[in-house]
């Protein structure tokens, strides 16, 4: 680490606790330390900050480390993590946002190519947890609910949006709801975008409401960490119904019939389902994932729904109902674990506990 950010390591260390009340809201102090469920301030415990200690060496006030992924550093590295900052010029200034300390004299930053990674990691970073807004409101409306906690979606108060045709120098500027698209360890590749109506709390009244940005092949909005179990689709929307009917179901949202045909599986992967869209491109593209899978000895299953898609069960029959109309179709292994009372009261409460792109 270089000699300036060395220094802001150590003035976060001596602010360690207001480092985490401010990054790690969902945590606690336990005695020296601040325990939490991950860097993305997921509820839980298996992410210790020290609180105290001498300001550099082993012990040092504001080292970290995550339990169940072994990761682990300093303050400067759990700030760029949680504000998923890629470089360390980002993650400096940042830091000394916090500190309220002068930005480092350097070059300012070229902006970002349009449609680019790097522009849909720079939007992202500038969104805010959706709980409580619009964003938060929409999901409600169809019928996700208790979305309390959503690493991978954020909500942009003013998003701009360029219609087909209008002069590139005068987009208009929407509210929307960002999803990040992720890559198998995690990092951003892409964002995918909904303009919402405030007044409606609906699609917003323009053309192409949803758009995404960046590198989507391959890749996708993910919805809690897979093991050998994974659910994947098209639509963000439908994904996530299928995580709020059940909750021990990781899914993936590829966002497009092409994108699903293209994704890359996890490693270690046992069993694949796939939510698949009732139309010629829906089914050509799960039965091109689905060879894929089964020549990488997985197991697959087609998902499908009684009505239109699994979000108009959702909406029609409740998170129940859905979670029954699932379970019958899951391997009989996920079936018995995802259909205990416990998942079943899980989904008629239409509880989504998580929504994260941890790393495969």
């Amino acid at each position: 680490m270089d000699s300036a950010a060395a220094e802001i390591a150590r003035r976060l260390g001596r602010e360690a606790e207001a480092v985490c009340r401010h990054y790690l809201s969902n945590g606690r102090r336990q005695g020296r330390y601040w325990l939490v469920g991950d860097v993305e301030n997921t509820p839980g415990r298996s992410l210790y900050v020290r609180l105290c200690g001498p300001s550099y060496g082993p012990g040092a006030a504001g080292k970290w480390t995550d339990a169940a992924t072994g990761e682990h550093g300093d303050l400067l590295d759990l700030i760029a993590a949680n504000r998923n900052l890629d470089t360390l010029r980002d993650a400096l200034d940042e830091a000394r946002h916090f500190l309220s300390l002068p930005r480092l004299d350097l070059p300012p930053r070229q902006p970002a190519p349009s449609g680019s990674p790097e522009a849909a990691r720079r939007l992202w970073a500038i969104g805010q947890p959706i709980s409580g807004t619009l964003a938060g409101r929409y999901l409600e409306a169809r019928g996700i609910v208790g979305l309390n906690h959503a690493p991978a979606l954020r909500f942009h108060p003013h998003c701009y949006h360029r219609s087909e045709g209008a002069p590139a120098e005068a987009p208009e500027a929407w509210p929307a709801m960002l999803a990040k698209v992720t890559d198998l360890s995690g990092k951003i590749t892409g964002l995918h975008r909904t303009w919402l109506d405030p007044r409606t709390a609906d699609k917003a009244p323009i053309d192409r409401p949803r758009k995404a940005m960046g590198h989507l092949l391959g890749h996708g909005v993910r919805v809690e960490k897979p093991g050998d179990v994974l659910a994947a689709g098209e639509g963000l929307e439908t994904m996530l119904s299928i995580r709020a009917a059940l909750s021990g179901l990781p899914v993936i949202a590829a966002l497009s019939a092409s994108h699903l045909q293209a994704l890359i599986l996890p490693s270690g992967l046992k069993r694949l389902y796939i939510a698949e869209d009732a139309d010629d491109a829906g089914r050509a593209a799960a039965e091109a994932l689905a060879i894929r899978a089964r020549a990488s000895d997985i197991d697959v299953f087609r998902l499908a729904p009684t009505g239109n898609d699994f979000n108009d069960d959702l909406q029609v029959h409740g998170a129940a109902t859905l979670a029954a109309t699932l379970i019958a179709q899951l391997a009989p292994q996920d079936a018995a674990r995802m259909g205990t009372a416990n998942d079943r009261q899980q989904a008629s409460t239409g509880v989504l506990n998580a929504v994260s792109d941890e790393p495969s």
